[in-house]
């Protein structure tokens, strides 16, 4: 039992009463926590008493003096978020050297730099800062030259940054990056223009492409049929001397010559399929009758009498 009251009142004494303890402090204005990135700004009668951005803990009545425990009753204090905000501003109308209607959007980084200028000098600074962005961004980039303004980001950026920040500076607002995102054009009618010259230009550069294709065909085709016209010339030359120089070799021997010739006319007769005769070395009269037959017409069939 002990042991359970015991732990109920440390319970009730480190989540109860100590954070209860330290929220009414803070309520009377004895300390304030700062948190990082954060400024606090404390206005008492319309004055600025008191201005707390290093974090940690502080302790009000070290700064304040007697003015820490009303300055939270009849007083105001402003807690401002210190860390870097970014916003997009899309289509910025912009006209360019030819003339054509061109949107911009660019994106840029701000933070605050001075809590005083901030709350006191411009009810909006951050739409003042958007304004002084969009009015910046159209005076410094129009009347530039198309091709510029597609391809030089980098440099329009850097234009833009500093035309602004001066101004900015005097709200409270520091500008931070500033970056040309996209690039576009506002005309429908320019874009269908546009995109129509792209695929002809594609088609045209295709069709040049086919045609060198071809063209590239064609002459290793009659390159190649040109070398092999000169090579089937040389080897057509060549075949006369290499068969002279086989007969000559042939002719040195006169038997071998007779003997080759005799082989090439069998070849010839048995090749041309014509009908052929042996007759016996000594037939004596049978040689004589066989010419006589091949020598004679062939009998005339007879024709019938007319009635």
């Amino acid at each position: 039992m002990n042991t359970l009251i015991a732990v109920a009142a440390t319970f009730a004494l480190c989540f109860v009463l100590v954070p209860a303890f330290f929220a009414i402090l803070r309520f009377f204005g004895v300390y304030a926590i700062v948190e990082e990135r954060t400024c606090l700004v404390y206005v008492l009668f319309g004055k600025v008493v008191a201005i707390l951005n290093e974090p940690g803990l502080n302790i009000l009545l070290f700064t304040l003096g007697l003015k820490a425990p009303i300055v939270r009753w009849l007083g105001r204090v402003y807690t401002l978020d210190m860390r870097i905000d970014q916003q997009y501003l899309r289509s910025q109308p912009v006209n360019s050297e030819e003339g054509a209607p061109i949107g911009i959007g660019i994106w840029y980084e701000m933070f605050i730099s001075d809590p005083l200028a901030y709350l006191f000098k411009n009810a909006d600074p951050r739409g003042s800062l958007a304004t002084n962005v969009s009015n910046s961004t159209v005076r410094c980039l129009s009347n530039l030259k198309l091709g510029d303004l597609l391809q030089n980001r980098h440099t329009m950026s850097q234009t833009v940054r500093a035309e602004v920040s001066p101004q900015s500076h005097e709200w409270g607002y520091k500008l931070g990056s500033v970056y040309i995102r996209k690039v576009h054009f506002r005309d429908s009618q320019m874009i269908k223009q546009i995109e129509e010259k792209v695929v002809n230009r594609l088609r045209q550069v295709t069709s040049s492409i086919k045609q060198d294709g071809a063209n590239q065909v064609s002459i290793i085709t009659s390159t190649a049929e040109r070398q092999a016209a000169v090579e089937f010339a040389r080897a057509a030359a060549m075949r006369p001397r290499i068969v002279g120089e086989a007969l000559n070799q042939v002719a040195a021997d006169p038997e071998v010559e007779a003997a080759m010739f005799e082989i090439l006319e069998t070849q010839k007769i048995i090749e041309s399929k014509a009908r052929i005769t042996l007759i016996p070395q000594k037939s004596g009269i049978l040689s004589e009758l066989m010419v006589s037959c091949a020598r004679s017409p062939e009998p005339q069939p007879s024709k019938s009498p007319t009635k």
